[in-house]
């Protein structure tokens, strides 16, 4: 936040195709079933999103009691300490941990300790196919998922966090790159991203301009955004991401 006296600057860019968010510019919000909480409005539909992406600063003692049952949600621990029930599952998640319910799954959660948690909703599309399996819930640590590399290259360091199964209509992912090191070509497919760097730097393609992003930054970026990125500086760089897979198109 700059002082009354300095002009205001903003690395801030929403576009029709994507949009670059420094935490700096959201304002927070209240949520009625968080009480007590700070939510920050990452993405909506008001956007240009199909889905909906919040950052929560929970005080201790405070969370939600009845998870939000028409839709599914993702939530992935950023830093302190919750307790989280899904569908009868029950954990303590740490910095790392993270959580799935799928639609009509009942879920709480509730922080031990001050915690900042991310937050996914998205409404299930369904498959189609004839006795298809549900998706069902997650619950897990980061830390235990393999890191692989990326086509091929050490450097580049893949985790997938929700199994690559036809049931689940989402992947929530994690990227590392150590630095000078990125994606190798530029990216255009149909599938959304809702991304939030989580530590480092680096420069970000989007439909046609590089620029710069650094830790807590939000990027949303829509269907057919040219994209791509590199790390730089001294330590990697590393963010999570959404995309919807595995469904058909709808016309």
């Amino acid at each position: 936040m700059r002082r009354p006296d300095q002009l205001v600057h903003s690395r801030a860019r929403v576009r029709p195709r994507y949009a670059l968010l420094p935490l700096e510019g959201f304002p927070t919000s209240r949520i009625p079933s968080w009480p007590s909480c700070e939510a920050r409005v990452l993405a909506a539909p008001a956007l240009g999103a199909r889905f909906v992406q919040y950052l929560f600063d929970i005080p201790a003692g405070k969370g939600t009691g009845q998870g939000l049952a028409l839709d599914e949600a993702f939530g992935y621990l950023i830093s302190g300490s919750i307790d989280v029930t899904v569908r009868g599952q029950r954990a303590t998640l740490q910095p790392g941990g993270f959580f799935f319910a799928p639609e009509n799954a009942e879920w709480t959660l509730r922080a031990t300790q001050a915690s900042q948690l991310l937050l996914l909703r998205k409404r299930f599309e369904p498959s189609g196919l004839h006795r298809a399996a549900e998706p069902a819930p997650l619950i897990g640590d980061a830390a235990a998922v393999p890191a692989l590399p990326y086509m091929d290259n050490p450097h580049a360091r893949l985790q997938t966090l929700i199994p690559d199964e036809l049931q689940y209509d989402l992947a929530m992912n994690i990227f590392t790159f150590d630095p000078g090191h990125g994606l190798p070509y530029v990216e255009t497919h149909v599938m959304e991203h809702g991304l939030l760097v989580l530590q480092g730097k680096g420069m970000y393609y989007l439909n046609g301009e590089w620029m710069e992003v650094e830790k807590d930054d939000f990027i949303w970026m829509g269907p057919y955004c040219p994209q791509s990125f590199y790390a730089t500086g001294p330590t990697a760089a590393k963010y999570i991401y959404y995309k919807n897979v595995n469904r058909e198109i709808p016309l």
